[in-house]
Parts: structure tokens; sequence; C-alpha cells
């Protein structure tokens, strides 16, 4: 495994599907085989691709924190090979504790822990912090991975 032990947006952006406003993630701080730490300040961005009117939400917590393990998992690929597809698949037992995040000291922390795993799916911890260290989102989250998404995205009901 020949991957950098930081990274800058750039080298981020390179690493997982989100690019342009959508690539949630600034700095990505330290990781092992089992855990990645990465920072941003995207969330006072007042042009955040997921602002809404009432400011960036509680629950966009969990996409900051999934893009971290998406690049977790590109981290992880071998040199060489594409890094697998993933669809979130469930979100468990998430606790919040901000109702918004663009009111949030930056940077947020963005922790994200292994838990089990194969080539078919792979479960995370993680939890968010902001710049003062206080706590903003935590739970679980499944990820489904070399899943390919119907060409036909209607589905019908007998």
């Amino acid at each position: 495994m020949n991957a950098p032990a930081t990274l800058d947006r750039a080298g981020i952006a390179a690493r997982i599907p989100h690019h342009g406003d959508m690539c949630l993630l600034d700095r990505l701080e330290g990781w092992d085989a089992q855990a990645i730490h990465c920072t941003t300040a995207r969330h006072a961005d007042p042009a955040n691709p997921l602002r809404t009117g009432g400011g960036l939400l509680a629950p966009t917590a969990i996409e900051f924190a999934a893009q971290a393990m998406a690049l977790h998992g590109g981290l992880l690929t071998a040199e060489g090979s594409e890094p697998s597809a993933g669809y979130i698949a469930s979100v468990r037992s998430v606790k919040f504790s901000a109702a918004t995040l663009h009111d949030r000291p930056a940077p947020l922390h963005l922790h994200a822990q292994r838990l089990s795993g194969d080539a078919s799916q792979v479960m995370y911890a993680f939890r968010v912090e902001d710049g003062a260290q206080q706590p903003v989102a935590e739970g679980r989250v499944v990820v489904v991975l070399n899943t390919p998404l119907p060409d036909n995205p209607t589905s019908t009901s007998p």
C-alpha cells in the first residue's frame, strides 16, 4: 500500500467520486487500515450545495462522514486498482448534538472507524466534532460495495 499519510482537497477529489463543490473534504489528517480522520470548513460555505434555506442541517453530517469513508476505501485499494463503488444501505444509531452545521466552529473533524466488512459490504462507525471538539453527530453506516445501479431506476409493483 503506497498511499499518502495526508492529502489536500485536490488529492482527496482525485480519490473519491465527489468532485467540484460536492467534494466536502478539505484535508486528510491521518488514517490506518481501520480508521480515518479528515477535516473540513466546507460546512461554513454559504454556497455549499447541501445548504437549504434553513442553513446546513445536521443530517448532512452523514454525507460529510460518508465521504471520509469513501476516501478510506480508496486509500485501502491496492495501487493501480479501481476503488469499489459504494452506496449507503443503512444508517443506524444516529445522534445529533446540533440542529445545524453551518454555525459550528471550523474545522469539522470527521472520524470513521471500519467495524467490519468484506468484498460486498462494510460497516463504519462515525463521529463528527466541531472545531471546539464538541460533538455534532455520531452513528453507524453500512455501505454496499460493487453493486451497480439499475439502468432503469423505475420499478413496478405486482
